[in-house]
């Protein structure tokens, strides 16, 4: 046969080949010369790194089994030494030890992809859109998790009569059973162009996702937009945000009262002001917002701005980003029902903050690398299956050592994970037999500001221009 007519047939790459250009591809800006392990490690930054997130996209369901399948993946992509920790207290050990220098490098990394990869779908109606919400974990009943996330005791309240006493004791009873079936508190900081986390925060069971937000303030990207339920309201909290050079679109209820008529600003039609007794006695200046009412709903939804320029953002980009803030809600169900982390596993207190850390971690760069590179074939975000993902990264991980027939590469299956195009139907009449019928917030007291609260309020700005003039 002549040379030219001979065809030369070359096999693919085996799976776990895909598996190790994925982890190339989320560790490539990651700055891991923070992990100094000792000279006797087996591991190194990059391997434990990897270990951690196939740990996390592992589909087994012990802990010890999902480490099992990372470790042999691990081996055979990484060229790891064979004597590499064997055993999973060891490497749980490693990772209790250098969480926080490993997330915090891949976070950054992470962040960073989003923002240059992903650059067209990064700003919503003219900013970086973030939601904030936050949930509860289950946690397995032990003595740890009960003393690492039990809420904090209250205060004893007053004496009362005998029969009052047992009621009141029966009661709080009740509540510290339930209470101490132990929960671990996860607030999310989630971007709404992509659907992936930005940032997060946990804690014990009654945390405070308001001041888990505060917390989380210093890591948005310049002038972006924070978007809440009527959960995240208060004039610290708000302030805070403001002063940081970010935007705040959230919804109010009853449980606010605004100003109008203040005269601290120029007055134009939706003006109101936050400004609560206390601050404008300790003489703070009051919060300028724009007033936006979405009706066409059950009830109308009261939703305030710090983006006082209709030209700048529009009342319908208000009402359609502040829309977008149900993806959060979509975000939580992902996570706990497709990546089935409803309840985490450690029977320890410290190992259940790192299993949620990689765990968040692990969504977050699948989501990621996935979204890239069905960008490339023009799909939306909003139409990436996270089950269709999870079944595809998985499925490589199970067939590590084979190699891909037809239409069963990681690149192939990805491009099977998509959500089809037609519209679906409101689900929202049905008759689910756990649906909520909550109750609707109301709207927020909006009253004319008094004589005494203009003058306060003039008096505020006239220092404020001093010292800023001096």
């Amino acid at each position: 046969m002549p040379h030219q007519d001979q065809t030369v047939h070359t096999e693919p790459a085996a799976h776990h080949q895909d598996l190790k250009a994925v982890l190339d591809w989320l560790l490539a800006g990651a700055d891991l010369s923070g992990a100094r392990f000792r000279d006797l490690c087996t591991w190194t930054p990059r391997g434990l790194t990897c270990a951690a997130l196939l740990w996390a996209w592992s589909g087994e369901t012990a802990l010890t089994e999902r480490f099992a399948w990372a470790r042999k993946i691990a081996l055979v992509a990484l060229d790891l030494d064979t004597l590499t920790a064997a055993s999973y207290q060891a490497f749980l050990k490693m990772l209790r030890a250098w969480t926080v220098v490993l997330a915090t490098a891949l976070v950054t990394a992470l962040r960073r992809r989003m923002q240059e990869d992903l650059a067209a779908r990064f700003l919503v109606g003219g900013y970086a859109v973030f939601a904030v919400d936050g949930s509860r974990l289950e946690l397995p009943r032990t003595v740890s998790n009960e003393a690492h996330f039990a809420p904090a005791p209250r205060r004893p309240s007053k004496p009362k009569r005998r029969h009052a006493r047992v009621r009141a004791a029966r009661a709080e009873a009740a509540r510290l059973k339930k209470a101490n079936s132990p929960q671990m508190w996860l607030t999310t900081m989630w971007h709404v162009g992509t659907g992936l986390p930005w940032d997060w925060r946990t804690g014990p069971s009654d945390s405070s996702e308001r001041d888990h937000l505060k917390r989380m303030i210093a890591a948005l990207p310049a002038r972006a937009m924070v978007t809440a339920d009527a959960g995240f309201v208060g004039y610290e909290y708000w302030k805070a945000l403001l002063d940081s050079g970010r935007h705040l679109l959230i919804r109010v209820g009853a449980n606010v009262r605004l100003l109008r008529g203040l005269g601290y600003t120029r007055e134009r039609a939706g003006r109101v002001y936050l400004w609560p007794d206390r601050e404008a006695a300790r003489r703070q200046p009051p919060l300028v917002l724009r007033l936006v009412v979405a009706r066409g709903g059950r009830h109308p939804v009261y939703l305030v701005t710090s983006v006082l320029d209709e030209e700048a953002l529009s009342d319908g980009q208000v009402i359609e980003i502040y829309a977008l803030r149900w993806g959060i809600e979509l975000f939580y169900r992902h996570f706990k029902q497709a990546f089935d982390r409803r309840k985490l596993r450690s029977h320890c207190g410290a190992n259940a903050e790192v299993e949620a850390t990689w765990s968040l971690l692990g969504l977050w760069s699948l989501g990621l690398h996935a979204q890239v590179e069905l960008a490339r074939d023009g799909i939306a975000a909003r139409r990436v299956s996270v089950a269709g993902l999870l079944r595809a990264y998985r499925a490589s991980m199970r067939e590590y050592r084979s190699r891909p027939g037809p239409g069963e590469s990681l690149r192939e299956r990805l491009s099977g994970s998509v959500i089809d195009a037609y519209k679906r139907t409101n689900k929202a009449n049905r008759d689910y037999p756990r649906q909520k019928h909550a109750h609707a917030i109301g709207a927020p007291e909006i009253r004319p500001a008094t004589t005494v609260e203009i003058e306060i309020a003039r008096q505020v700005r006239d220092n404020h221009a001093t010292r800023l003039t001096a």
